[in-house]
């Protein structure tokens, strides 16, 4: 298949690794801010085929996992309702919150469901008028655009029993945050290259500046990982910090007007607390004064405190590239994808998960 067998060649890829060998004079941190990303580097092991001078660690470029407590309560309170129809991509039915999860939610009665695409909820609110049809819309960038055109579309189709819970979180304002940090070790960023198919990488380029840290748009399979990683390296050993496009067959520099255009109409930024990470200003979506009446914060007001993780998961710590799965206490025997203590190990893009299902790692010992 095209844009993806070439990408996963085996002797291209040792290529690559051995010219990262040849070209690296000192250790280099590394961070793969995408959760996708991550799940690559763990299946095929390509942090174990760098260099011991390449130190990759994992970012918080996981939707699901930096989704703050107080906001998976405020679904669980909507969900809860018997007036309500919630519906939510499946994986945030297993993220749990302060004292349980949507799943079980569902377990009890309550009408939540799983969709493959914001607009199967805007279908649903049209056949059941007599219900509110509530949408979890969660993502990056990525997923921003989808989740604007469905409120376009129920504004279109005048729906007043459909809104949104809107939790969208922003990649630039988190890569500040992180490098604003006084523990942090990352000197280059492989960032996500659907956020920048959608954004474009004019976002980045002042951070590159400002921190003097090199930032390259990388893809996701094994090969866009490795030469993301050479092209990060390439700067460091030269002393550049700029922006490069890796992942060249998706990614202008512009990124997608269209999608750019809808997410303006449709949205206004905003502060966000992340999950792990803290309140990070201009990091996120809000829907914007005009579709108001589709912000299911409005329409249900729950009380949603913001109750502190247990302190057996180190998700924090994980998301901020500070710790490696594996050095959890809990990792494997108190938190696994059955019985999970933090997102990161429920979500299919979190590193907890990426190491417990390709990992042979023994949980940390006590």
């Amino acid at each position: 298949m095209k844009y993806v067998h070439e990408f996963r060649d085996g002797a291209r890829i040792r290529t690559t690794i051995d010219e990262i060998r040849r070209s690296v004079s000192r250790p280099w941190t590394i961070m793969e801010i995408c959760g996708g990303q991550t799940h690559s580097i763990v299946k095929h092991g390509l942090d174990e085929m760098l260099p011991r001078e390449i130190r990759l660690v994992h970012g918080p470029g996981c939707p699901v996992c930096v989704t703050p407590l107080a906001t998976i309560d405020r679904a669980i309170a909507i969900a809860s309702r018997p007036d309500v129809t919630f519906v939510s991509f499946g994986d945030m039915l297993r993220v749990p919150g302060s004292t349980t999860d949507l799943l079980r939610v569902k377990s009890a009665g309550g009408d939540v469901r799983i969709v493959y695409s914001p607009l199967d909820a805007v279908r649903l609110a049209q056949k059941v008028p007599d219900r509110q049809v509530v949408f979890f819309g969660i993502g990056f960038e990525t997923t921003a655009p989808a989740n604007a055109m469905a409120v376009l579309q129920a504004a279109r189709l005048g729906l007043t029993n459909f809104s949104m819970l809107v939790s969208h979180v922003l990649v630039p304002p988190a890569i500040e945050a992180l490098l604003g940090s006084p523990d942090n070790l990352v000197q280059a960023f492989l960032t996500a290259g659907h956020v920048c198919t959608v954004m474009g990488w004019t976002e980045y380029e002042p951070i590159a500046v400002r921190y003097g840290v090199p930032l390259v748009v990388t893809g996701f399979e094994p090969l866009d990982i490795v030469q993301g990683a050479l092209m990060a390296v390439r700067q460091l050993e030269r002393g550049r910090a700029e922006v490069e496009n890796q992942y060249t067959r998706s990614v202008s520099r512009e990124g997608n007007r269209a999608a750019r255009d809808v997410l303006a109409r449709v949205f206004r930024v905003c502060d966000r607390e992340w999950r792990g990470i803290g309140r990070i200003p201009g990091s996120g979506f809000r829907l914007s004064e005009p579709f108001a009446a589709f912000d299911a914060e409005r329409r249900f007001r729950t009380d949603a405190a913001a109750p502190e993780t247990t302190s057996a998961c180190i998700a924090g710590l994980v998301l901020r590239g500070r710790k490696k799965p594996s050095e959890c206490p809990a990792f494997g025997t108190l938190c696994t994808p059955d019985r999970p203590l933090g997102a990161p190990m429920v979500s299919s893009e979190g590193a907890c998960a990426a190491y417990y299902h390709f990992r042979r790692y023994q949980p940390a010992m006590k």
